[in-house]
């Protein structure tokens, strides 16, 4: 057993950008220039001739058997749906309104059925049908009202649900797919609630059909603070998301759906807690599944062990350099599925009194589904970038496109390696 632990300085607070050249699409990258990206329409070539496959196995790539013989090497029709749920999260940040002197601060700055198409995201086939607001849960003192208000803002545009309309793409997907997409933190209170990193047991009503036993599941305070919270103008996100989706089951509840939940950073943490609540809450649910870039740890293991058992599948796309998937907490990697009260921690090298704290803390998390690890460094062209934008939505969906192997990391240093692994072969006769 070991365990690990990481501490963080917090980044300066700045908006999300994205460099102009960086325009997201499903993306295919052009190797002759440095960072060049150019559409890859569903007609192309390569899309074209995988349709049938995605259609005809559209529960795989959702994750029934937890990506398995899917991720490495990368299948390219899996890569083509991350890419694509990676557009979604992009509309999201191109959605908020960023400026804290602007009258709309804090909000989509498109009406609902506009966000698609004016976050220049492209044709997707689907349709928004709500936007999703969180709010924050931290008691402020009265002197906060008094400063900016962009510093007290307590609610703030998080995403939205879409779900597909048309024809060709559900043809194309096999099932009618509903997204909730969220974007990361933007606000002074996020950043502060993110900062709650101790363990809080979840709430009864999220639990209340997965069992009622909830074996000691525990996720991050501040993440199910921004769930879970309402204000005397905003319902909740959870109650939002919880409408919604009683709304399309019952619309489209007779034919092949699926909800596909997908998030950067703290909208990654976010996914993971609504997928979890949707299979609590939904005894007739479709298969949820979670795309999430650049996440945090969201729980501890028994939280891990629900998800597991309710059947929720989260597919984590983690950049090795970025220090955000690192945190919150500590990581005890356990074989067994589930953690008993009297279980020590054998640490090597670690004094007992150290053990005991760790085992008291309200800190040790668990990673959760299955990964699917990148590294900047092993891209020519995010090799030498600072540390901040390892973490950025749009390196993650560079580092997708041109992944290939554990063993050819990346398209453009592919040749190189398979040269180095055959001179190595021929070494060894």
């Amino acid at each position: 057993m070991r365990i690990a632990a990481i501490a963080v300085t917090i980044p300066k607070l700045t908006h999300y950008t994205i460099p102009s050249s960086t325009i997201i699409n499903p993306l295919k990258l052009n190797e002759n220039s440095e960072f060049s990206w150019t559409p890859l329409k569903h007609d192309s070539v390569l899309t074209h001739s995988n349709s049938g496959k995605l259609a005809k196995h559209w529960m795989e790539y959702q994750g029934i058997n937890n990506w398995e013989g899917l991720l490495d090497p990368l299948d390219d029709v899996l890569r083509s749906e991350i890419l694509k749920y990676g557009r979604f999260v992009e509309a999201a940040y191109q959605s908020f309104d960023f400026d804290p002197s602007s009258p709309t601060y804090a909000t989509s700055k498109f009406h609902k059925n506009s966000i698609l198409t004016r976050s220049c995201i492209g044709e997707t086939g689907y349709k928004p049908t709500k936007h999703l607001r969180a709010t924050c849960g931290i008691q402020l003192p009265g002197w906060v009202d008094r400063g900016p208000s962009w510093v007290s803002t307590r609610s703030s545009w998080i995403g939205y649900v879409a779900v597909c309309q048309d024809k060709e793409e559900i043809a194309r997907l096999g099932r009618r797919d509903v997204v909730i997409a969220f974007r990361g933190t933007a606000t002074c209170l996020e950043w502060l609630e993110n900062l709650r990193a101790t363990l809080t047991c979840l709430p009864d009503d999220v639990v209340n059909v997965v069992g009622p036993e909830n074996g000691g599941a525990m996720v991050e305070s501040g993440f199910l603070s921004l769930y879970t919270s309402d204000s005397d103008t905003c319902p909740s996100l959870q109650h939002m998301v919880r409408e919604e989706i009683g709304t399309v089951l019952q619309t489209y509840g007779d034919e092949p759906l699926s909800f596909t939940i997908t998030g950067h950073s703290l909208g990654a943490a976010l996914a993971t807690l609504a997928a979890y609540d949707i299979n609590s809450t939904f005894s007739d649910a479709p298969m949820v599944t979670v795309i999430s870039f650049g996440g945090p740890r969201v729980g501890n293991q028994n939280f891990r062990c629900q998800l597991e058992k309710s059947g929720t599948k989260i597919l984590r796309i983690v950049n090795s350099d970025d220090l955000i998937t690192k945190v919150p907490g500590f990581v005890i990697d356990n074989d067994d599925t589930e953690m008993t009260s009297n279980q020590a921690l054998n640490v090597v090298g670690l004094p007992r009194w150290v053990r005991k704290r760790v085992e008291d803390a309200p800190l040790v998390y668990a990673d959760v589904g299955q990964e699917l690890r990148l590294s900047s460094k092993e891209c020519p062209y995010l090799c030498k970038e600072g540390v901040v934008s390892c973490h950025e939505l749009s390196t993650y969906l560079h580092l997708v496109n041109g992944f290939v192997s554990s063993n050819c990391p990346f398209r453009a240093t592919a040749m190189r390696v398979l040269y180095k692994h055959h001179r190595q072969k021929l070494g060894s006769y």
